[in-house]
C-alpha cells in the first residue's frame, strides 16, 4: 500500500514539474525551439489581411508580422519559418490563449474586457464603428436602425455597440442584429437585401465598399459609434514577448518603417486610402517611448 502511494506521489510530482515547465516556457523560447513563427491573420479585412488578385495572402498586419519575424531571426541568430493561420473574430482570442498561434496580427480592438483573457500590444491603428448601407437607403445614423436588420461580425466590438444602443433605448424599437463569421458574409447579406445595414469599423467598411462589384452602390454613414484602437494579441502574462513586440513597433515608428507600411496600404495608391488623422499621429508619437 505504501509502495503504491509512493509511486503515485512520484508520478504526480513528475507531472506537476512537466506542467510547470511548460507554463514557464515563454513564447520567445517556444518560437526558437520550434523554428517557426505562427501568426493569426485575417482573410477578409481589407487592407489588414486579405487575398489579392493573385490569391496571395497580403495586408498591412501581415507586413507587420513579417517585420517581427525578421527581428526574431536577428534575436535568435537563425532563420525562421512563418506560418499564417486564418482567424476570425470568434477564434482569434482562444487560439492565442491556448497556444495554437504565437500572436494575432489582424484588426482587433483593444478592450478592457478582452484583457481578462489575453494581452495586447500598443495601438497600431485607430478607427471606429460606422454603418455601411446601399446608396438609396434612408439610414443616415444609428438611430435610423429602429426596427431594421443590422449585421455585424460575431464577437466584435461592432456587435456589442449595436446591442448596447438597443439596451439603452437609443435605437427604438430595437434593431434586429444578425451576426456573421466574416465581413464578406455580411457584405453579401447587405447586397442581397437580407439586412438593411452592416456595422463595422470604418476601415473594414471602406474595404468592403472598394471591393464591391459596384462600389458606388454603397455609402458609409453615421458618426463613429465607438472608438476602436487596434492592437495585436499576445498571450497573457508573457512580458518578455510583449516587450519584444512593443519594442519592434516603437522602432518602426521611430525609423519610418511604420509610415512606409501605412502609406503602402492606406496612402493615395493603397488598397484603402485613409489619410492619417492628427489624433492618430499624436498617439503614435506618445507611444514611441525612449530607448
Amino acid at each position: 500500500m505504501r509502495k503504491s502511494l509512493y509511486t503515485a506521489g512520484v508520478i504526480l510530482a513528475v507531472l506537476f514539474c512537466l506542467t510547470a515547465s511548460a507554463f514557464a516556457e515563454g513564447t520567445l523560447e517556444t518560437i526558437s525551439k520550434r523554428g517557426e513563427f505562427i501568426v493569426g491573420v485575417r482573410d477578409g479585412a481589407i487592407p489588414f489581411g486579405f487575398f489579392n488578385e493573385k490569391n496571395e495572402h497580403v495586408g498591412f498586419s501581415i507586413d507587420m508580422a513579417s517585420e517581427f519575424k525578421t527581428a526574431l531571426e536577428k534575436k535568435f541568430s537563425k532563420p525562421l519559418k512563418m506560418e499564417l493561420k486564418t482567424v476570425n473574430p470568434k477564434t482569434r482570442i482562444p487560439l492565442v490563449a491556448n497556444g495554437t498561434i504565437d500572436m494575432e496580427c489582424g484588426s482587433t480592438t483593444h478592450t478592457i474586457g478582452r484583457e481578462e483573457t489575453v494581452d495586447f500590444t500598443i495601438t497600431v491603428f485607430l478607427t471606429g464603428s460606422q454603418l455601411l448601407v446601399k446608396k438609396n437607403s434612408k439610414i443616415k445614423s444609428a438611430k435610423d436602425l429602429a426596427g431594421k436588420k443590422v449585421g455585424a461580425a460575431q464577437g466584435s466590438t461592432n456587435e456589442a455597440a449595436i446591442r448596447e444602443l438597443n439596451t439603452k433605448g437609443i435605437i427604438k424599437p430595437a434593431a434586429t442584429i444578425v451576426v456573421y463569421q466574416e465581413h464578406p458574409q455580411g457584405m453579401l447579406a447587405l447586397e442581397k437585401g437580407i439586412i438593411d445595414a452592416y456595422c463595422g469599423d470604418g476601415t473594414h467598411l471602406g474595404g468592403l465598399k472598394a471591393k464591391a462589384p459596384k462600389p458606388d452602390d454603397y455609402r458609409i454613414v453615421g458618426e463613429m459609434i465607438t472608438y476602436d484602437p487596434y492592437a495585436f494579441i499576445v498571450r497573457q502574462n508573457d512580458s518578455a514577448f510583449l516587450d519584444f513586440i512593443n519594442a519592434q513597433i516603437i522602432e518602426m515608428i521611430k525609423d519610418g518603417r511604420y509610415m512606409k507600411l501605412y502609406d503602402k496600404w492606406f496612402g493615395p495608391k493603397g488598397a484603402l486610402p485613409i489619410p492619417m488623422t492628427d489624433e492618430f499621429k499624436t498617439l503614435l508619437k506618445l507611444q514611441a517611448w525612449p530607448s
